[in-house]
């Protein structure tokens, strides 16, 4: 028996779902699933109840996102095709415990691809390290997710293109948000009620799911024919909850964001230089060079 390390023990042992047997993986998520839909529960009751404290009403909301998009990774484990899911399931565990990539997963349900391949373009558009600002791109800024979720987290120096340091001051404005849920939250509890979340329908979204491999052009048509498909096995199965409600198909059908399996969402570093390259000739064709 191989000995076991000190990292083998304590939290953020996802990353041992890869060495799972398929169906022993799925046990496991079924297991999961509703500890995290309570996680994000709870955590959102408590951002709306924090009227006063904008900053951390946005935090806990923020919170929740990632919890949210914990569920959406371990659905998409389930989505992808058996065959291809033993090479995917390690880089996506990744993701799981990754803020980039879990900011971008929650955010991206909200996005119309036409198709996967687009769906990673927006992606790789989200992923940069460093992007160009303003009216003609002419300040360099970090990575806007994650800049605006550590800046609401820290009290910090940071420095801009000049090098000075200046301190970062944690502020929100009043949160929007909390005068509804999020898209993507709506969506998990149609998921839920509608009995997708139990181990049986774990069984059934894999199986309908795996009939197709969401790798380039395959679009929302196919999407949605394999969400009507899901939910027909689930009501057969008994599995539909006395809480499914009617208006939860509209989420289902048109908020479930393509399979994201295959979709990179590794963070692009953009060196300084390839930057100022663009925003230099952004200047001269403003000049009308």
């Amino acid at each position: 028996m191989e000995a076991k390390k000190s990292d083998d023990i304590g939290m953020r042992r996802g990353r041992i779902l890869p060495n799972l047997p398929q169906t022993k993986q799925l046990d496991v998520i079924a297991e999961g699933l509703p500890v995290l839909m309570k996680s994000a529960e709870d955590l959102l009751a408590a951002s709306k109840a924090l009227d006063e404290h904008h900053r951390g009403a946005t935090i806990l909301d923020g919170h929740a996102r990632e919890e949210i998009a914990k569920i959406l990774i371990l659905m998409d484990i389930v989505r992808c095709p058996p065959k291809l899911r033993q090479s995917r399931i390690g880089p996506m565990m990744g993701w799981f415990y990754d803020h980039l990539a879990r900011l971008i997963y929650v955010e991206a349900q909200s996005w119309r691809p036409v198709d996967v391949k687009q769906l990673q373009d927006y992606v790789d558009d989200n992923r940069k390290s460093h992007y160009l600002e303003g009216a003609v791109g002419e300040y360099i800024l970090p990575n806007w997710t994650i800049y605006a979720r550590e800046s609401l987290l820290y009290a910090d120096i940071v420095t801009h293109e000049d090098g000075e340091p200046m301190w970062n001051e944690p502020d929100a404005l009043a949160p929007a948000f909390r005068y509804g849920e999020p898209l993507a939250w709506r969506l998990c509890q149609a998921l839920r009620d509608m009995g997708a979340f139990t181990r049986a329908g774990l069984d059934i979204t894999s199986s309908i799911w795996s009939q197709i491999d969401f790798a380039e052009t395959q679009n929302w048509s196919d999407a949605r024919n394999l969400t009507r498909e899901m939910l027909i096995a689930l009501q057969k199965a008994g599995l539909i909850t006395d809480a499914a409600r009617e208006e939860q198909l509209g989420p289902l059908y048109n908020d479930w964001q393509l399979p994201m399996y295959r979709i990179d969402f590794t963070r692009i570093s953009v060196p300084l230089a390839d930057l100022q390259v663009e925003r230099d000739a952004n200047l001269w064709s403003e000049m009308g060079y």
